[in-house]
């Protein structure tokens, strides 16, 4: 089916409350057979459109390989995601909701370190006192790695975070954390704080599209109706 266009949307959360929003208000009626648990669905008289509901992150890997045309996800996981795979997508528009900020945060407790710098020091005396790295929980650790680098700290270790980040220092898995944040309510009630100059990158919701599909007939167009 050479001119089906194949369109990825966030399977759960927000992000896919706000993209159903932009479908309605452009008139596209989405159909699935089996309502909200559906992953595949479909728009009301477009035969030539498949609707496929994915992990925000697999979005972007999926545009990567060309087996979606249009996608919707977070810039912050755009940016993640491996050189390489980043240069195969376009970014058509950047939206103004599913904003938030990945930072660094660190326990209340730690008074000294407001800084990166502090941070810096901290990571030192890990290394020569304790004869350990610094652990930094994350579920982005090429954004992480790539702006602590960039900031003079090379002493850390990365700990790959599958649930809840915001739990690792407080369970002996990592001393601090890198994580999304929206409103830093759910950093606050964690006991974490962010450092004073701890923000690796502004996120917002984004369209992006396959730039090796972008030639496939009536995509230019479908792409500029959801974007407007």
């Amino acid at each position: 089916m050479e001119n089906i266009i194949n369109i990825g949307i966030p399977s759960k959360g927000r992000l896919r409350k706000d993209v159903l929003n932009i479908f309605k208000k452009k008139k596209l009626n989405l159909i699935s057979e089996r309502g909200e648990r559906e992953l595949i669905g479909s728009i009301k008289n477009k035969t030539n459109i498949k609707i496929l509901y994915l992990h925000a992150r697999e979005i972007i890997e999926r545009l990567g390989e060309n087996s979606l045309d249009i996608g919707f996800s977070g810039f912050d996981l755009y940016k993640e995601s491996k050189i390489n795979n980043q240069k195969k997508i376009n970014v058509v528009k950047r939206y103004n909701f599913g904003k938030a900020n990945l930072v660094i945060a660190i326990p209340d407790p730690w008074i000294d370190v407001q800084t990166i710098a502090d941070l810096e020091e901290i990571a030192f005396e890990f290394r020569d006192k304790k004869k350990k790295r610094l652990r930094v929980a994350t579920k982005y650790p090429n954004l992480t790695k790539e702006f602590l680098f960039s900031k003079g700290v090379t002493q850390f270790r990365l700990v790959s975070s599958l649930g809840a980040t915001e739990a690792y220092p407080f369970t002996g898995s990592a001393e601090l954390i890198t994580d999304i944040s929206s409103t830093g309510e759910t950093l606050k009630a964690n006991n974490l704080r962010v450092l004073k100059d701890g923000e690796i990158l502004k996120s917002q919701a984004c369209i992006f599209t396959s730039k090796k599909n972008s030639k496939k007939r009536g995509l230019k167009k479908l792409t500029q109706l959801l974007s407007k």
